[in-house]
């Protein structure tokens, strides 16, 4: 494993008996639908060299899988090869909180990371740059993700062979069937559902201890539903809010906005 990045070493990995009914499915799903998705090989068994650099609570999952393209378009990766801290990445802290799952220039799917590297809570960050609560954890966005590339894959095969359609024409709608049946409402595509608003506090009255140097506010997702929203550029602070940085406690379900 490429271990370029200065990631903590103290989580334990998580077994790959805790996502293998997942990847089953997914599998079965590539194989069912060959001619439209493909199965991005896990770095025990490529055979190419790859340069991503995952964490190492991921190392048993990663090994076995990569990721998932549908139409040449990746939906699903964990062998994120450049890290990057502009576009969607703009307000998150260091590349070692946080793995991104899925992303375009403007928004990502991310899985959050404690700071000793414990994987947490899974959000999608839109254009506006909220975090949106995706999934609990990993395994439960994989079968989130496997719900709607099951659907997705359904609707394409209903449409008739690929080789009867122009690959872009195909390609569009699987991007389409994708944003639809999961990440329009994960990366602020829908109009946002106000009743799922988590508002960002003052620490100080928050009743959360054991928080960061330099935090500023902090949202308490631990007992908010899949779909909770935190809004990051509201909230009332000194300085820039472009130059505050998220952290993230208790799995990802705390989300901490600290200043830079």
């Amino acid at each position: 494993m490429n271990n370029s990045l200065p990631w903590p070493t103290e989580a334990e990995v998580l077994p790959l008996a805790s996502v293998r009914p997942v990847l089953d499915r997914l599998a079965s799903l590539v194989n069912t639908h060959e001619e439209d998705s493909t199965l991005i090989p896990g770095l025990a068994v490529t055979e190419e060299e790859v340069a991503a650099d995952p964490p190492p609570a991921l190392e048993q999952i990663g090994d076995e899988l990569g990721g998932i393209e549908v139409r040449g378009l990746t939906m699903l990766t964990l062998q994120i090869e450049d890290r990057t801290d502009v576009g969607p990445y703009t307000l998150l802290g260091p590349a070692t909180s946080y793995y991104p799952l899925y992303e375009t220039p403007e928004a990502a799917v991310v899985l959050a990371l404690d700071e000793d590297g414990t994987p947490g809570a899974v959000y999608g960050i839109g254009e506006d740059l909220a975090l949106q609560l995706a999934a609990d954890d990993l395994a439960a966005y994989l079968e989130r993700f496997a719900d709607a590339l099951e659907t997705t894959l359904d609707a394409l095969a209903e449409r008739g062979p690929a080789d009867d359609e122009s690959e872009g024409s195909r390609a569009d709608a699987a991007e389409q069937l994708m944003d639809q049946h999961l990440f329009a409402a994960l990366l602020g595509m829908a109009e946002p559902d106000e009743s799922a608003e988590i508002p960002l506090q003052d620490p100080a009255t928050s009743g959360l201890t054991d928080l960061p140097e330099g935090t500023l506010a902090v949202a308490d997702l631990r007992s908010a539903p899949v779909g909770a929203r935190v809004d990051l550029m509201e909230v009332d602070v000194p300085g820039d809010p472009l130059e505050m940085h998220v952290l993230w406690r208790e799995r990802g379900r705390v989300i901490v906005l600290c200043d830079s």
